[in-house]
């Protein structure tokens, strides 16, 4: 873990750097390493409090001149369009400082749930997101509601929502979805072929006592 254990919001993995805006989110997928861990990669991830501006700005000018990183991604320990606002106003200043970092975001798609009457995909194609890789843990209203236990209402159809709406902004769209035994793999691929976008199965991170 981070050398004093404070909560961070910019961390790296790999050749990436990571913004953990939030830990708020609209899931509580059974399956979800932060039920059980504290973060990834030696880094704390268990906000305190939701990070500011300066504080993420700060950090982040002391960390992209580091390296050549391949990307910035939003994702950590929450969904970051729950902070909608805060995200684009983070983009717009890396795109504003750092133009040749490529942005994606990472995300349960329920952007258009959470911020009703927005353009989602437009303002995050608007403010510098390039690209996004979206969750889709069921391949059904039913089993999606199983697997991720959401606390809004339609979030499966949501999901399904933001992916299209994505993909017609102009963003690079990815689907993903963890490979869990209760999971018909084939049955989701279908729908996201349907959708005419990439699919990725991530590996399910079991929990070691």
């Amino acid at each position: 873990m981070d050398k004093d254990n404070k909560p961070v919001a910019v961390y790296w993995l790999n050749n990436s750097v990571y913004l953990n805006i939030t830990n708020q989110c609209s899931n509580n997928c059974w399956f979800c390493f932060r039920n059980y861990k504290s973060g990834v990669g030696g880094f704390n991830l268990k906000l305190t409090q939701e990070p500011t501006l300066a504080e993420v700005t700060e950090e982040l000018e002391k960390t992209l001149p580091a390296r050549h990183w391949s990307e910035v991604v939003f994702c950590g320990f929450g969904e970051p369009t729950s902070r909608l606002d805060f995200l684009l106003e983070t983009a717009r200043w890396i795109k504003k400082h750092f133009l040749a970092a490529p942005i994606r975001l990472d995300t349960n798609g329920h952007g258009y749930a959470l911020n009703k009457g927005r353009n989602v995909a437009e303002e995050l194609k608007a403010a510098g997101v390039r690209s996004t890789s979206v969750s889709l843990n069921g391949e059904n209203e039913k089993t999606y509601n199983e697997h991720c236990r959401p606390n809004i209402s339609g979030a499966y159809q949501a999901t399904l929502e933001f992916i299209r709406k994505a993909k017609a902004a102009g963003l690079e769209v990815e689907v993903s979805a963890v490979r869990i035994p209760e999971a018909d793999m084939p049955k989701i691929r279908a729908i996201v072929d349907e959708l005419g976008v990439p699919f990725r199965v991530r590996d399910y991170i079991p929990c070691f006592w």
